[in-house]
């Protein structure tokens, strides 16, 4: 999915739980800010050099649009002939949209705090949405990497029936949440 739809959605979820389920329970809601972070961060963590490079590249004319890689050439493996910093794209993406890998960071974050940081679960939410809106032509989630490299072949985020389904979805969960929270600040 796109980076926008993860952080907003990663909003959403943690607006609904601080606002109808942790607030009358608990004395510390989830702080958003860091919850939208890590729910964009995978993407950021691995296509943040890339973007840097291309611009960099278009600027100084050092690259051109046209020597793009189309979706196809991306996967399901890195071809070879491909700029570094696709493969580097590539072999980031592996990290930070595994399962296995954000367990361990969530595992090391737990014993440094002492407590579970629950807006890492962005992060979880970013691999969980990714999983079936990716298919085979274009970065599908490597959920269980390095376990396994087993992938699902979901269809694409990009597909124009999708994004407008998943935005008007993005829109109407906000819609509620703002609506049931002017009614129960009412009461």
């Amino acid at each position: 999915m796109d980076i926008f739809s993860h952080g907003l959605w990663a909003g959403a979820v943690g607006k609904g739980l601080n606002d109808f389920i942790l607030k009358p329970k608990l004395k510390k809601p989830l702080k958003l800010k860091w919850l939208v972070w890590w729910g964009i961060f995978p993407d950021i963590f691995s296509f943040a050099i890339p973007f840097i490079w291309l611009f960099w590249s278009l600027a100084f004319g050092n690259f051109k649009l046209s020597d793009l890689p189309r979706p196809e050439s991306m996967e399901p493996a890195a071809s070879n002939h491909l700029p570094w910093v696709f493969q580097l794209a590539n072999f980031l993406y592996n990290f930070s949209h595994s399962f296995v890998i954000f367990l361990l960071i969530f595992a090391v974050v737990f014993i440094i705090f002492k407590r579970p940081v629950w807006e890492l679960s962005g992060w979880l939410l970013h691999i969980i949405i990714d999983i079936p809106t990716h298919s085979y032509q274009f970065y599908p989630t490597p959920f269980l990497w390095p376990v396994s490299s087993i992938k699902f072949n979901g269809f694409s985020w990009a597909t124009p029936w999708f994004l407008i389904a998943n935005y008007a979805a993005i829109f109407l969960v906000y819609l509620i949440l703002f609506i049931k929270k002017k009614k129960r600040d009412r009461i």
